[in-house]
């Protein structure tokens, strides 16, 4: 958790001064929502992102 603090205390909120708590707040949603999340990597899925893993061709787990 501290890092993901220190991520978007980096790459956010020190890049900029903010207007209104509304500004704010949408901006770390955007942040969380369309860069963190999507784009950082994760060990369950071998410490790819949710992005390129979807793009893996890897075989089904599925037995058919």
């Amino acid at each position: 958790m501290e890092s993901f603090w220190g991520t978007m205390q980096l790459e956010l909120l020190d890049a900029r001064t903010w207007k209104t708590r509304e500004e704010l707040a949408g901006a770390v949603f955007e942040w969380v929502e369309c860069w963190y999340n999507p784009y950082r990597r994760h060990s369950g899925i071998g410490m790819h992102s949710p992005v390129t893993f979807e793009g893996l061709d890897l075989p089904s787990d599925t037995a058919e």
